[in-house]
């Protein structure tokens, strides 16, 4: 394990696969009975990291989207996505949405593309110790975010309210983490969870 990050965080990145906290615990999820569930599913890859593309490009549904990054399958906007309703399996994207000017929207348009029983799974920088988001749209000069948001390009720092704003986009949510001694063992943040988001299936009317 090396350190990376600013500041650098210890033991963040692996020196072999070049996995972060973030990957590794999204992965932990994947095969946490024995087997790996993402196998053999459509995905949607937002923001592509490399070392969650190499585990899963094996996969003939697998797809990557980014608005800027090249070689993805599809460039476009989160908040307007050009997929007909109920498309993927799963989608994964990892420290994506706090940098969405209209996060309430993309989330609506991750759970619409989504096919019901559906996954998200998405991280994002959590203030643990805040119950709500805090955002100020008033606050755009990059110094300024860096200041207020802990990065130059975010445009908010989620509280627990996070949960919260995928249930209003249609999600039933539910969070995914390890252990402590765990965490210790993967090189994983304590502070740091998966949300994992499902679209709940259809349910059938009764006449």
């Amino acid at each position: 394990m090396i350190s990376v990050g600013h500041p650098p965080r210890w033991d963040a990145r692996c020196a072999s696969c070049g996995s972060r906290e973030r990957h590794r615990l999204l992965w932990l999820w994947a095969t946490k009975d024995g087997s790996n569930c993402l196998a053999g599913k459509r995905i949607l890859h937002f923001a592509p990291e490399k070392a969650l593309s190499r585990a899963l490009r094996g996969n003939p549904g697998y797809e990557t989207a980014d608005l800027h990054q090249a070689n993805v399958t599809h460039r476009l906007d989160i908040t307007r996505l050009p997929f007909p309703d109920a498309t993927y399996d799963i989608i994964i994207a990892n420290h994506v949405l706090e940098h969405i000017d209209d996060d309430r929207r993309a989330m609506r348009e991750l759970s619409r593309v989504l096919r019901p029983g559906g996954t998200a799974l998405l991280t994002t920088p959590i203030n643990p110790t805040r119950a709500t988001t805090y955002e100020n749209p008033s606050i755009i000069q990059p110094v300024e975010r860096q200041a207020h948001f802990n990065a130059t390009d975010h445009r908010r720092f989620y509280g627990l309210d996070f949960a919260d704003r995928l249930t209003e986009a249609g999600f039933t949510v539910d969070t995914f983490r390890m252990t402590p001694p765990d965490e210790v063992k993967f090189s994983l943040l304590p502070m740091e969870w998966l949300y994992v988001a499902t679209r709940p299936a259809r349910t059938l009317h009764q006449s």
